[in-house]
Parts: structure tokens; sequence; C-alpha cells
């Protein structure tokens, strides 16, 4: 099975939470139990990106309301994270060093799902299945099978994973035209309270929705800023699905965002002595409890601590 993972974040290309953990894990696992697993992302300038060499897939343009924009596809040469992952470019849009909150964000993203689409479109082949993680892929299901130029995707499923539904995308109707040309008698599925909501879309666009726990799909039926109602009546294809731990990645015997690693034959030891430096670098009571920080507090109260974790990683 070919599965492609379409996402905002990468571990360790861009990450700003979970959402880079699951999508940097997850594939490299799909690989080890025999299916092909790609991932595609916005280009973010990283540090990943200038320390390994790519290829350039795909050259393609479209149009987005009045703008025509190029956009490059280019992939990761070595697969140094154990599965082909792929990046798109357009410039002046995605070529930036934040994943998030710039004020185009909605410019940003839309234009990043319709390169998507329209690099699939131009496969030889089609996908067994289309991942799509959280609003900033969520138009991509209803692209798929709602617009003109790419219908002949529409027989290839989609699966949503939803990490924070609190985030939508909301979008003013006058946003619509940055589709590409689409069924308009098909409005009601962008449509959510008089806006556009791309996460509501791929709620009722995608084949199956998924969650990060169990726990966490029984509570957006109460609390999903605005969406409780949507879960209900689409409850019959969604479940929560436990996310698991990439023990490889954080083995505290190798785990380079540690001071000191230990292993579990001196995990409590280890432990110790961790607290114990950290709380003297910040110079706080040695039997303090740790509580979790903000790295822009620590860069500002603890510059000299910060520059040190900076190295480390």
């Amino acid at each position: 099975m070919e599965i492609v993972h379409v996402s905002a974040e990468c571990y360790p290309y861009a990450k700003a939470g979970g959402l880079a953990d699951v999508v940097g894990t997850l594939p490299r696992y799909q690989q080890q139990q025999g299916h092909i697993a790609k991932v595609v992302i916005p280009m973010h300038r990283t540090k990943f990106l200038y320390e390994n060499e790519w290829s350039v897939e795909h050259k393609g343009g479209f149009m987005m309301g009045d703008t025509h924009f190029d956009y490059t596809t280019i992939r990761e040469k070595d697969s140094k994270l154990d599965f082909d992952l792929y990046c798109v470019d357009i410039y002046g849009l995605l070529d930036r060093e934040a994943i998030y909150s710039y004020d185009d964000d909605a410019e940003r993203f839309t234009a990043f799902q319709i390169a998507v689409v329209d690099w699939m479109a131009q496969w030889e082949h089609r996908p067994d299945t289309v991942h799509v993680h959280d609003h900033h892929t969520g138009l991509i299901p209803f692209m798929m099978r709602n617009c003109f130029a790419y219908r002949h995707l529409a027989g290839v499923p989609t699966v949503l994973t939803i990490h924070n539904a609190q985030y939508q995308g909301w979008m003013s109707w006058d946003k619509s035209s940055y589709l590409p040309a689409w069924d308009t008698w098909q409005w009601g599925l962008l449509d959510w309270d008089n806006m556009i909501n791309p996460l509501a879309c791929a709620i009722k666009c995608a084949d199956r929705v998924s969650t990060v726990s169990p726990t966490y799909m029984e509570e957006l039926t109460e609390n999903a800023n605005g969406l409780e109602s949507l879960f209900i009546r689409e409850r019959f294809k969604c479940s929560g699905i436990l996310n698991g731990i990439d023990t490889v990645v954080w083995n505290p015997a190798t785990d380079t965002y540690i001071l000191d690693n230990y292993s579990l034959k001196d995990a409590q030891a280890g432990k110790q002595l961790n607290k114990k430096n950290f709380v003297k670098i910040l110079s706080w009571m040695p039997n303090c409890p740790c509580l979790f920080i903000s790295a822009g507090w620590l860069a500002k109260k603890r510059p000299t601590f910060y520059r040190r974790l900076l190295q480390i990683q």
C-alpha cells in the first residue's frame, strides 16, 4: 500500500508540537510493515533543509484567484528518515523560517494544498491512501473530489487525523476563489457557520477521521470549538487511536535534549542528576519541583542556559 501523508510539520525537519512527532514517526513504522509511506510538507527554511541533499521531482504551476504561482517539489535524496520526504516550494509563500503565525497563513496553506493535489494529479499512478493532518491540509479531500481538474483522484481514499481541533483554518467566503474551479453545488462541504472551515470540510469529506486518542475523540463531541455537533453527526467514521511513543527518538540513553544520559539500569540516579544540574543552572532551590517553561521565558531569563540547550541540539 502506498500512503501519502500531507502535513505542515514533520520531525526533525520542522516541529512546533506533537503533530511533527507523529508525521515524522508513523511513516517509518509503516515502511517497516511493508508499505510505501511518503510525507509532503511545505519547504520551510530550517536547519534540516540546508544540511541535506535534495533533488527536484516536479515543477508546476496553478492559478489561485487572479494570481499565478509556480511551485517546485523536492525530495530528500538519502531517505535519512527511512521514508521519502518531499517539500513543496512556492517562492514568497512557503520559503519562510517559521511554520505558522504569518498574516497570510490562509493563502500560504491553501496554495500548499493546491500544489500537492496538482502534483499528485500528474502522477502516472494513484496512491492507495492520502492521509492529511489537521486543518492545514483539510481542503485536500474536498479538492480531490470537487475540483474539476482533479476529479480523477476522487476514487483515492482519504484519512484525516486531528491533532488539535481548536485551530480550524477559518477563511471568509471571499477567499473561495482561491480554490481551483470547483462544483459550487457542493459549497456546503466547505461551510461552517458562514465561514470556509478547512477542518470541518475535512471531517465531512474524508473517508475516515481519527484523533490522537480515544478520550480525545470523546472530548471533541463536547468541546471542539464549535464543531461538537459535526463530530456527533460524523461519528460513524471517526475513531480515536492512542498515540505511541517513538522509543528510538525518545530514549534517555541517547537523547541529545538532556544534559546527562541514563539507561533503565540507572534511571533514578540519572533523573536526579539531570534535575540537580537543571536547577543549579537556573539558580533554583534544589528541592523545588521542575516545571514546564517556555523557550521565550528561558531565553529572556536564563540566556546562557538557553544558548547551551541550543548547542546541545
